[in-house]
Formats: C-alpha cells, sequence, structure tokens
C-alpha cells in the first residue's frame, strides 16, 4: 500500500510540473513530458523489480548446488517423498498379497527416496522372511538394532527367527531382552513365558506370570491357578535333588496356591507324611478330594497308613468316601476297599450297576474280582475281564485342546505344547470295531449275563478266594492285603 502511495504521488507531481522533466546522460539528452516521465518510472523500477529476482534465482541455484535448503531444493524433496511413500504402500500391499519379491523392490525404492530404515527396513526383513531369504531377513533386523526406538522390533524379528529354526536356548535369550525393553507387551509376555515352561525355567515362567497379571492381561483367578501349576513343577524339581524340607514346603505352597490342583495336592500329602504330618496330610486329600475325587488322591490317602488293616482302612477312608457318594470314583473306591477285606457282597452294593450302565476297564475288573471272591463259575469271570478288554479305560488326563492323552498329568501338553491344558475326564471314544476283534471275546470266552442272576444282597462269600485286583489299584491295599 505504501508503495501504490508513493507511486500515486509522484505521478501527481509529474503531472503538476510545467515543461516536463529533461534528462541527459553522457552528451545525450531528452525532454519527457509530465505522463512520458511517469511512465519511464514504473517501466524502471519493473527492470530493478526483474534484475532482483534474476539475481534471487542465480543465488538460489548456486546454494541448491552447494547442497544448502532453498525452495528449490524442498519442491524436490516433497517430490521425492511423495513417491518413496507411494513405493512403500505398494510394498506393504505386495506383502499382504503375498508378493515377496515385489515387496522387497519396493522396499528398496522407498529406502532409496525416503532414508527411513524404521519403515524400510523392516518391510524388506518381513519380504525376505515371505521368499524364505533368512540370510538378508537376519541381516535386516540386526540392522534395526542400532536405533532405540527399532531395538525392540529387531529383537522380536531374530527371536521368532531363532525359534523357527529350533534354537530354542538362542530364543530364550532374545525373548528376556525383548521382555526388558517392553516388559507390559502381552505378546511378548506369552511367548516368553512358552519358552520358558518348555526350558523348565519354572521360576522365571513365574515372574513373567506375575507381570502378566501387573499388567492388567490375566484375570486373577486364573493367575492362582497357573501360577500354583508352575510352583508345583518347582517342587518336583528339588524332590529330584533329595531336598524334601524344600520340595515339602514347595508342594504345599503349590497347594495352597491351588487347593484342586490334584497333583499338587498329592505332592503336598506326601510331603507332609514325610515330615511325620499325618493330621495335616489327611486335611490336604480330603479337601481335594472335596473338589474332585481322583484315583492319585485315594493313593496318597493310603499312604499315610500303609500297614493298617482292611477293616481299619475302611474306615478312615470315610473321611474320602463320605463325600461325592454318588461319585463314581467313590464308589469304586468303596468297592476296592470291600474286596481287599473279603467283602465281596458289600463291595458289590458299592459298585451299583457301574459295571452296566457306565463301564470301563476298571469297573469291569473290580466286577470280575467280586465275582471271582464269590466263587462264580470261571466262565462269568472270564467274561467280565474280556468286556474290560474291549471297554473304555475311563477318565484320563486328557489335553482340552488337541484331546492328547497322558498317562500323567504335566503341565504342557506333550503333543500341542498348551500350558495347563490337561483336565481329568473321559476321552472322546473312537467309533468302529477293533483291529483284532477283541470286541468278540465275550462270545468267545463266556458272558458274564449269568451274574445278573445273583442276588445282590446275598451274604454269601468265598473265604479261600483271592479277588483279582486292578493293576492301577494296588496302591490302595497294604503289603499284607496284597
Amino acid at each position: 500500500m505504501a508503495a501504490i502511495a508513493g507511486l500515486t504521488y509522484g505521478a501527481g507531481i509529474l503531472m503538476d510540473t510545467d515543461g516536463g522533466i529533461r534528462i541527459a546522460v553522457a552528451g545525450y539528452e531528452a525532454t519527457l513530458g509530465p505522463l512520458a516521465a511517469a511512465i519511464a518510472v514504473i517501466v524502471l523500477m519493473l527492470g530493478l523489480w526483474l534484475v532482483m529476482k534474476l539475481v534471487g534465482l542465480v543465488v538460489a541455484i548456486l546454494r541448491f548446488l552447494n547442497g544448502d535448503e532453498t525452495a528449490l531444493s524442498r519442491y524436490f524433496d516433497r517430490n521425492r517423498e511423495r513417491k518413496g511413500y507411494q513405493a512403500l504402500a505398494e510394498g506393504m500391499i505386495a506383502l499382504a498379497s503375498g508378493e515377496g519379491r515385489v515387496a522387497m523392490s519396493r522396499a528398496a525404492k522407498a529406502e532409496k527416496l525416503l532414508g527411513k530404515p524404521e519403515l524400510t527396513t523392516l518391510l524388506t526383513a518381513q519380504a525376505a522372511e515371505l521368499v524364505g531369504d533368512s540370510k538378508r531377513a537376519t541381516s535386516a533386523y540386526k540392522a534395526l538394532l542400532a536405533e532405540d526406538k527399532t531395538r525392540f522390533v529387531g529383537i522380536r524379528g531374530l527371536m521368532f527367527q531363532k525359534i523357527e529354526e529350533g534354537d530354542a536356548p538362542t530364543a530364550l535369550k532374545l525373548a528376556e531382552k525383548a521382555f526388558a525393553l517392553k516388559p507390559k507387551h502381552p505378546g511378548m509376555q506369552d511367548v516368553l513365558l512358552k519358552l520358558q515352561t518348555e526350558a523348565q525355567d519354572w521360576k522365571g515362567a513365574r515372574a513373567t506370570l506375575g507381570a502378566k497379571l501387573k499388567a492388567g492381561a490375566l484375570p486373577r483367578d486364573v493367575y492362582r491357578r497357573r501360577d500354583a501349576v508352575l510352583a508345583l513343577q518347582e517342587a518336583r524339581g528339588v524332590f529330584e535333588e533329595d531336598a524334601t524340607v524344600e520340595a515339602r514346603e514347595a508342594a504345599i505352597e503349590a497347594n495352597r496356591l491351588s487347593p484342586d490342583l490334584i497333583p499338587a495336592a498329592a505332592m503336598a500329602a506326601r510331603g507332609l507324611i514325610s515330615a511325620g504330618k499325618k493330621k495335616d496330610a489327611t486335611r490336604v486329600l480330603k479337601k481335594a478330594w472335596g473338589a474332585r475325587p481322583h484315583p492319585d488322591l485315594a493313593a496318597a490317602f493310603a499312604e499315610i497308613e500303609p500297614e493298617e488293616a482292611p477293616a481299619a482302612r475302611i474306615k478312615r477312608f470315610r473321611a474320602l468316601t463320605d463325600q461325592h457318594k454318588d461319585s463314581a470314583e467313590t464308589q469304586m473306591l468303596l468297592a476296592e476297599l470291600h474286596i481287599a477285606a473279603e467283602d465281596f457282597p458289600v463291595a458289590r452294593r458299592a459298585l451299583g450297576d457301574l459295571a452296566t450302565t457306565h463301564p470301563n476297564q476298571r469297573s469291569l475288573a473290580i466286577m470280575a474280582a467280586i465275582e471271582r471272591g464269590e466263587g462264580s463259575d470261571d466262565a462269568v469271570v472270564r467274561g467280565w475281564l474280556a468286556r474290560a478288554l474291549t471297554a473304555p479305560r475311563g477318565p484320563q488326563w486328557c489335553c482340552d485342546t488337541c484331546q492328547a492323552i497322558h498317562a500323567q498329568w504335566v503341565p504342557i501338553c506333550e503333543n500341542c505344547g498348551g500350558f495347563d491344558t490337561l483336565s481329568w475326564r473321559e476321552p472322546p471314544e473312537g467309533a468302529g470295531p477293533s483291529a483284532t476283534g477283541t470286541e468278540l471275546l465275550p462270545l468267545i470266552v463266556g458272558t458274564p449275563m449269568a451274574a445278573q442272576t445273583l442276588d445282590d444282597d446275598s451274604e454269601e462269600a468265598a473265604p479261600t478266594a483271592k479277588p483279582v485286583a486292578d493293576p492301577e489299584d494296588a496302591e490302595l491295599v497294604g503289603p499284607d492285603e496284597k
């Protein structure tokens, strides 16, 4: 506005000047009228402005060539950045589409245009993994270790590579470093916990589990159960070192954390028995049986008084058998106790109709022992035993994830690697006849159905007959009764 006002004022003065303006330069003289003078001034100022702009352009080009930041350099930078992000986007789309080599080429182009390794190097590593170029992927992940903001990503990538290669010790060390960088990362917590349990680092696994609880990634009840599982494994490790005091304390701690964890209760009871604390062992097993009857609990309960008479054992076992009276486990336990006491009619009544309504190998073997003890024909006994050959085994330790069956409880499924996935239940039975045709054995060796005619309330017994005991239940019988 000031320039326009100045030009207007100057033009007004020239218009008021009489005779115009006389200009003399190097012997030349010119006289300009007021209008011509005004036009000449405007042209002169435009010329000066153009000269200044040309000079500024020349200076900018020289600075650009020198590497200084200028408007020209900023233009080229924006153009390069736009092309770089376009290449990066194309690379990510190619990676998601499974086109690894296309993704790698786009990542290389984006790296050249953007100069941001935290973006392009990661894309390169993932694309290299997709095409199976582990060497290039390793190199890319190692490059990410140089910067603080990408170190976690680099360590995590190298860790998964080692897991894929089967190098569990190195993977565990990398997982520990990544966990130290981001202790609240849920995925990292799970991977570290899995690697620690596979390496049987129970103490470290308990610390990781505590971190999951603090981070809010685990409900408290689930935490207590899993912490008990890990404490139980610690106790087993101490048992192996023959340090019974430490083992007893660790087992009791595991049982305290989760009283319904059957292996922990059995181990805690045995630790208390070895310390001479039979009442405490009885209390632990009684509480665990109340949560869920299990043969391992009954076996541990029998170890409290291994030399007792059968009648005394039946009386003492009432602490267990008075609970869950309708449970199949309680019924079979009572039947076995009375078989050991050679009271076969009572054993039959205790077993009830389990052998026919819900038969399994154990209930059928118990029924065969009762028939033998009552003096039934050999054909009847063989019939029950033949049925036992083809009957389901009954409850077992089954993985809830993959349905794999385990002979003993373990914290990690040996088939799928699941943590704390085993439960005591009947596995799903396959349909169809057996490959050996053993389902025909009852027709060959005899049928147990003749035993159905016997009076359930009969008091007759064969004192000289010895019962056929199930080998799995031998622990329930003292040395004098075997």
